[in-house]
């Protein structure tokens, strides 16, 4: 995210395939793991994520795409699944969910974009709990931050 919070904007992620490092991060931690994602995001894909169960947050009445596994509700199937899953957006996926959150990891660039999307306010209930030193890619200064939910 930007320093305001910002992730995307009508066209996508505005630092997509500038920051591979970052995408590199994210291929890692989810890697043969579940991914879900909203359907903006799911019809930005050519194809599903390599090595991830690909779910998608969707109400749509359209079949998906081989490869990707549709879920209705969201919240219900988080709440209800015994696995770990990886929220990978778009805004209102995060907006919905974010308080099932166990744990965010943020890439946090240090740079204002024209976003249009947000993730949500998150900072009066997580806290930060770990964070890398900045790093500098294509002109980018960024962070890896792991956020908890903050003890009652």
């Amino acid at each position: 995210m930007d320093s305001k919070q910002g992730i995307a904007d009508e066209h996508g992620i505005p630092w997509q395939g500038k920051v591979m490092t970052d995408t590199i991060y994210f291929r890692n931690k989810t890697l043969f793991g579940n991914v879900m994602m909203g359907g903006g995001w799911y019809k930005e894909q050519l194809k599903p994520l390599a090595n991830r169960h690909n779910l998608v947050a969707t109400n749509s009445d359209e079949p998906l795409r081989e490869g990707f596994e549709k879920v209705t509700d969201a919240r219900k199937y988080l709440q209800e699944s015994k696995e770990d899953i990886w929220l990978g957006g778009g805004a209102a996926l995060f907006a919905s969910t974010l308080d099932l959150a166990n744990e965010l990891y943020i890439t946090q660039l240090q740079i204002e974009e024209r976003c249009t999307k947000f993730f949500p306010d998150f900072k009066d209930k997580f806290e930060l709990v770990d964070e890398t030193p900045p790093q500098i890619e294509n002109g980018f200064t960024f962070t890896f931050q792991l956020w908890k939910p903050k003890k009652d």
